[in-house]
């Protein structure tokens, strides 16, 4: 099935983030830290895609990087249609892209109550006058579950589920199509996160928003997306629908993923398998397949060439529509 080209909200083609390693009296380059090596994604309008990884693989780097905060090195970024400028000045779009981080606390200045907070983008971005900033900004904090008397509080008054409630507030009151929500409920208690996850897909339905969701938590992810991608240092090693993937993995990195998560079925112990081995450094990494050096099924080829993402195949249910996995040798439906 061919999706329309103006399904596309997001499209990023073989994106490169390069940070120098310097050391010594002159702060010489002794290397590369390859934190994005070649990634392509695409997110339809209205969507929620989720990225998983283990800590350092990069999820965090990319969502920086649609935003300009972190050098763009190679590749390219469409947004709507328009290329964005690899030099990351996109005053333009910053308005349309919102990233909402981590640590809620860290995000919000200690020294200015929540109304500046949440109602400076709209002074910033002419969207209001001084006299409908409060207004505005009331009405989004009582949108995501706050009132006035918060208006005039600072962050460290506030719980750890309320910032980021604020935060929420203070992306959502500039309009935006697309919001990249990196770990946000990591911090939080359970409870709390169930609470800000229903927000988040409910404020979705309401405003028509695209969402990027970063997570390390793969059963918040299959809650929340409905197409996710998995990354290994660097890069994409399987992209598909949500379910496909849970049900029906290929890539052994995501059936290594999967076999972390607690199931009472007997039949997800087919998921099972050990990761040899340790991680290998984003430092100039060498040729091939970055999963090479743990993978049970590695092949002289893997650690040649690296494998591209390409149409998955060998699955009896069709393996979605979308599903592509980057391995030479992936696991096909029946084995293990």
């Amino acid at each position: 099935m061919t999706r329309p080209a103006d399904d596309l909200l997001l499209e990023v083609r073989d994106l490169h983030v390069d940070y120098p390693l310097r050391g010594g009296l002159l702060q010489r380059r002794r290397g590369t830290i390859k934190a994005l090596n070649g990634v392509s994604l695409s997110l339809r309008r209205g969507e929620i895609y989720g990225l998983v990884g283990e800590s350092g693989c990069g999820k965090t780097t990319l969502g920086r990087a649609l935003v300009g905060l972190a050098p763009q090195a190679g590749g390219e970024i469409t947004f709507d249609g328009v290329r964005l400028p690899a030099d990351g000045r996109r005053d333009r779009f910053a308005r349309k892209i919102q990233l909402i981080f981590q640590d809620p606390y860290a995000s919000l200045h200690p020294r200015k109550p929540v109304r500046e907070l949440v109602g400076e983008g709209l002074l910033i971005n002419g969207l209001a006058s001084a006299d409908e900033v409060d207004g505005r900004s009331l009405a989004m904090l009582e949108r995501v579950g706050l009132n006035a008397e918060h208006l005039y509080r600072y962050a460290h008054e506030f719980s750890g589920g309320q910032r980021q409630r604020i935060a929420l507030a203070r992306a959502l009151v500039l309009h935006p199509q697309l919001i990249v929500l990196d770990e946000p409920t990591s911090a939080l208690d359970v409870s709390v996160q169930a609470q800000t996850l229903n927000l988040l897909k409910e404020l979705r339905r309401e405003l028509g928003l695209t969402y990027l969701f970063i997570s390390h938590d793969l059963g918040v992810v299959r809650y929340m997306s409905q197409r996710m991608a998995v990354m290994y240092l660097g890069h994409i090693v399987e992209e598909g629908e949500t379910e496909t993937i849970f049900e029906r993995p290929q890539h052994p990195y995501t059936r290594s993923l999967l076999a972390s998560l607690p199931s009472i079925r007997h039949r997800k112990q087919r998921h099972k398998a050990a990761l040899q081995g340790d991680p290998p450094t984003p430092i100039d990494p060498p040729p091939g397949c970055p999963f090479a050096g743990r993978c049970p099924k590695t092949q002289p080829i893997c650690r040649e060439q690296n494998p591209a993402l390409a149409p998955a195949v060998g699955d009896p249910a069709g393996g979605g529509r979308d599903h592509r996995v980057a391995c030479y040798f992936p696991d096909l439906p029946g084995e293990g």
